[in-house]
């Protein structure tokens, strides 16, 4: 890095203006606090924890369930009232991807005769934002009132209380939404209660990061890696005693590629006001900047971790000093070096880490500046260049560019590279709790070791570990279809339904012949624990070590709609797209479902006695996992097809499970792959469906949402069943024959089951003809759910170039196979719009649009407002529905399966 060019250290450090001092609040690690100082703490916490209403949650930590539940509120876009209400408003608008997550409004419902008449005029709402008061200290010597329930509460406070009170799987799902609004994640959660800070390596490993690599010689590509496991250059940023710059907007403004900054890092310039932080200092965050192949966005050409430390380095020693040993350069900002500060960095003597002093020194302190700076620059290996100065009058853009020059020389350079995962062991080092330590974790772990280290290749241990599936599951499923068939024709018995009964018998007995393998068996044990934490952790650890092995031969080139509509002239079938379906955690469910399909037939069939049953318990299993948030499968995507006894024993356990609380309100939504069906689902939830064009298991999946019991009696219902179409409707077309005939029987089923059906459509004007085939169907019958059309304004994820305006060209579907669908239900004319169906109503509402998903370019995208604001005007349009009784009639489980079985 070259030299600023001035002769010494004393040209480079203007005099300016004095201001007034700020003085850190000594909320210090173990090294720098006293009893008084321990005691205070601990007040303070049990303090904000109880004004939150949260100190309730300390021995029993807040989960996901009860996070996600449905409620009145769930319905409302309403504000918080009081103190207690700010957890549960953060963590409902965190579910819906809301960018104002981070903004808390509280509505204080005070009685007018209560009011002083002198602010009778003034505004009733109390606005809190995030770190209101970054890098603004209290004065040292006395501890600033607690918050009341008049007074604004430091969101970073609320958040470490948050995470304080909740599980680890709920922590997790806060990160994983914070990173899909692309806000900075918490990496050190500090808890001056228990004495230790938690490197929150667990609650990070569920992000997923995409950019695109660009290799020195070659084209580029996307990349897709786990946060925790990719290596990347770290920054860290840190404050030393008082700076009169803010870490996080010259954070922001680094990240950030336009001219309007984006707030990664909140910062005390975007509130009407500063509110000082009571537990929240000595969080380390964390977040990164992803190239996405675009050179007028990408300021790095390679991804790049940013730290921040909040609070003061004396204060949080530990922190600091683990910020030294992970990242590859740190940045010191302070007005002023005191004695103090020159000894804890002159401790830091041989450190292979890179500093770098961002000065503001006020008037009168030069000289001591000059002195400290002189003396660390041979300890820390430092030059003159490693010093800047930004005062007022300073050139923001230029400064900024120059920090990013620094940024990238460090970056081409040999320097440290490491990722969460190794950070971790630096933590482990210096004493930090590692909130992956637990037992059950590592047993878990461990398990999902054991089992992945034998998967080499996916196709062939599908072949030779899941042996009830592929051919013989295809044959009796083909089977039970003709068989199916035959007795719904009315047909009486004859000798070729006796032929494809026996053909069926002997198909299941091959299947009950054989021994579940080593790896369904120790998957069975990791689901079958007494600990109810060691199978969430083991079914998420799966779900990752899964996603890592070998992927299976891909069966044609990888291609995108838009290559392939352009390839078949704008007429294709979604559905024939053989993208590599990965390995998971349904592949062993599926085989689970077959022993119980096989032992099962055989005891109706009085071949096998029901006292020699072994699988009679895998539906409880299942179902298990189902209240976990597990989605399960209800068709299967490798055969297209129902496991109907699977299905059925999933149900009865379910029955069983719930009692008194049955009552079900079925929700489907179907669309072609690439639409959005899941993450709408996921947004509007809280659900945990696969997302991504062509990267999830194709079957159709369900997951169980629980309404509040206070709220059951108002909705009807105790719990709505919630079902992805997944990859099942692919949009083959009426001349497709067997093809479109089985998609439409396929929807006609899922929507049978329905009380209220989305239809998810991609900015074409034509309903898919499978689906359309549906509605006539169900037309006939008279068993129509309520109904509503999504279209979506989609953007493809940060591959450069002009696909986003490509996605929105994508041609429609031709008219002709709406109108051969419509003919094969007997309904004459050209059915082409939503308008030329009989039973759609124009004068109410249904059909909706919904913005896209970004605002900006992925993958330093965020998700948009307008997005998010969408899916919770239809979410509380589908509740009202559902109240409203404007939906079919609800079931219960019971009547649930009669109509798996009808159908």
């Amino acid at each position: 890095m070259a030299s600023p060019g001035r002769s010494d250290l004393g040209e480079v450090a203007p005099e300016i203006k004095a201001s007034e001092r700020r003085t850190a609040v000594a909320i210090g690690d173990l090294e720098w606090r006293d009893m008084d100082a321990d005691d205070s703490e601990r007040s303070r916490l049990q303090e904000m924890l109880s004004l939150l209403g949260l100190e309730t949650y300390q021995a029993q930590k807040l989960s996901l369930p009860d996070s996600l539940q449905i409620s009145s509120e769930s319905m409302k876009n309403w504000a918080p009232q009081a103190p207690k209400d700010l957890p549960w408003n953060f963590l409902r608008k965190l579910q819906a991807l809301n960018a104002e997550a981070r903004n808390t409004t509280m509505v204080l419902d005070v009685p007018p005769d209560a009011r002083p008449a002198e602010k009778e005029s003034q505004m009733e709402e109390e606005i809190i934002y995030w770190d209101a008061a970054d890098d603004i200290a209290a004065d040292i010597y006395s501890f600033s009132e607690l918050p009341t329930p008049d007074t604004p509460v430091n969101p970073l406070d609320l958040l470490c209380a948050l995470l304080l009170s909740s599980d680890s799987f709920l922590q997790q799902e806060i990160v994983q939404k914070m990173s899909l609004c692309q806000f900075a994640l918490p990496l050190v959660l500090p808890d001056s209660e228990n004495h230790y800070h938690t490197f929150l390596l667990w609650a990070l490993r569920g992000v997923m990061r995409t950019w695109w690599a660009q290799p020195p010689r070659g084209v580029g590509s996307l990349r897709e890696d786990s946060a925790v496991l990719s290596r990347a250059p770290a920054f860290a940023f840190v404050r030393m005693e008082v700076s009169s710059n803010s870490k996080s907007q010259l954070l922001n403004a680094v990240l950030s590629a336009g001219h309007r900054p984006r707030d990664c890092f909140w910062h005390r310039d975007l509130n009407v006001g500063t509110n000082p932080r009571e537990i929240a200092d000595g969080l380390v965050e964390v977040s990164w900047f992803l190239p996405s192949g675009r050179e007028d966005l990408d300021v790095f050409p390679e991804p790049m971790a940013f730290l921040n430390l909040r609070g003061d380095i004396g204060s949080h020693w530990l922190q600091f000093k683990l910020l030294t040993e992970v990242s590859s350069a740190v940045f010191i900002l302070t007005d002023n070096i005191s004695k103090k500060e020159y000894k804890l960095l002159s401790s830091m003597k041989g450190s292979a880490t890179k500093y770098y002093f961002i000065l503001s020194p006020y008037r009168g302190k030069r000289n001591t500046n000059l002195r400290f700076l002189n003396r660390l620059i041979p300890v820390l290996k430092m030059d003159h260049s490693h010093v800047l100065v930004k005062v007022s009058s300073t050139d923001s853009v230029g400064f900024v560019r120059r920090v990013r020059s620094i940024v990238a020389h460090v970056a081409r350079s040999p320097c440290r590279r490491l990722s969460v995962e190794e950070m971790a062991h630096a933590a482990r080092r210096l004493g930090l709790r590692v909130d992956e330590d637990c037992e059950e974790c590592q047993r878990a772990k461990d398990r999902m070791e054991r089992i992945t280290r034998k998967i080499k290749d996916s196709d062939a241990y599908r072949r030779d570990e899941l042996r009830l599936q592929g051919e013989p599951w295809r044959k009796a499923a083909q089977v039970e279809k003709e068989l199916c068939q035959a007795q719904w024709a009315g047909d009486p018995p004859d000798k070729g339904r006796a032929e494809l009964r026996h053909r069926l018998l002997e198909l299941r007995a091959q299947q009950n012949g054989h021994e579940p393998t080593w790896g369904v068996q120790e998957f069975v044990a990791g689901i079958s624990g007494p600990s109810l934490g060691e199978k969430q952790y083991f079914l998420r650890w799966m779900e990752w070590g899964l996603a890592r092995v070998a992927p299976p031969r891909p069966r044609q080139p990888p291609e995108t709609i838009v290559t392939l509509r352009a390839k078949h002239c704008g007429v294709v079938d979604l559905s024939e797209l053989l993208w590599p379906e990965p390995l998971g955690v349904e592949d062993f469910l599926r085989e689970m479902g077959q022993f119980y399909e096989a032992e099962s037939c055989l005891v109706e069939a009085g071949r096998l006695p029901a006292g020699q049953r072994r699988f009679a318990h895998f539906p409880g299993l299942a179902l298990e996992l189902l209240l976990l948030g597990l989605p399960l499968e209800l068709i299967d995507g490798s055969t297209l097809s129902t496991p109907l006894r699977w299905v059925t024993g999933l149900l009865k356990e379910l029955h069983i499970r719930l009692e008194r609380r049955s009552r079900l309100v079925v929700l489907s939504v179907l669309g072609v792959p690439g639409t959005g069906k899941s993450t709408l689902l996921n947004t509007m939830f809280g659900l945990r469906f696969a997302t991504g064009q062509g990267c999830g298991p194709r079957g159709a999946f369900m997951q169980l949402v629980t309404v509040a019991e206070s709220f059951s009696p108002d909705l009807g219902c105790d719990h709505i069943l919630v079902i992805d179409s997944g990859g099942l409707i692919g949009g083959a077309l009426a001349t497709a024959g067997e093809r479109f005939e089985l998609e439409a029987s396929l929807a006609t089923l899922l929507m049978g089951l329905s009380n209220v059906t989305v239809v998810s459509l991609a900015e074409t004007r034509d309903v898919p003809p499978a689906i359309l085939h549906a509605f006539l169907r169900l037309e006939k019958t008279g068993h129509m759910p309520n109904y509503q059309f999504v279209y979506q304004n989609l953007h493809d994820v940060c591959a450069p170039g002009p696909r986003p305006r490509d996605r929105r060209q994508l041609p429609d579907l031709p008219g002709d196979a709406s109108r051969s669908a419509a003919q094969m239900e007997k309904q004459g004319g050209g059915i082409r719009t939503l308008a030329d169906l009989a039973f759609c109503d124009p004068e109410k509402q249904h059909v909706w649009h919904i913005p896209g998903l970004w605002h900006g370019i992925p993958p330093m995208a965020a998700v948009s407002l307008g997005y998010s604001e969408a899916i919770f005007e239809l979410k509380r349009c589908l509740l009202e529905n559902i109240r409203n009784g404007l939906s079919n009639q609800n079931k219960n489980i019971q009547q649930l399966i009669e109509l798996v079985r009808r159908l």
